[in-house]
């Protein structure tokens, strides 16, 4: 029997490997239309706002490969979904190989049937 899980965790990894692709169309099912995230370089409030920050990131790394680690599901029901986990990145900035890690908390909402983000908080 599968984990109840199990359908939160494939969209998890279907975003991470939509942020690899570094084509931002591929994100926008995924985010919400009324996400917050909150980055260290400030908080962006609307799925526009979200997408625009996250073309600024792939700008600035070239070649990012982003990977999330340690996924632990804290909460989750028919409607919403909370995780945890542990990130890291490696990309090209400046021409310099580069790299860095964090934890991450992203809160899932179910919009008529498909899991979409609605919060990502990432710090280092």
């Amino acid at each position: 029997m599968p984990e109840p899980t199990s359908p939160l965790t494939e969209f998890i990894r279907a975003y991470e490997q939509a942020t690899n692709s570094h084509d931002i169309t591929q994100l926008v099912p995924l985010i919400a239309p009324e996400a917050v995230y909150w980055f260290s370089d400030g908080s962006h409030r609307g799925r526009e706002a979200v997408l625009s920050a996250i073309a600024e990131t792939f700008a600035t790394i070239r070649d990012e490969i982003y990977r999330i680690n340690d996924l632990e599901w804290i909460a989750h029901g028919d409607g919403h979904a909370v995780c945890r986990y542990r990130f890291t990145w490696t990309g090209t900035i400046d021409g310099q190989l580069r790299s860095g890690s964090g934890r991450g908390t992203n809160v899932l909402v179910n919009n008529a049937g498909t899991w979409q983000m609605l919060h990502e908080h990432l710090s280092a």
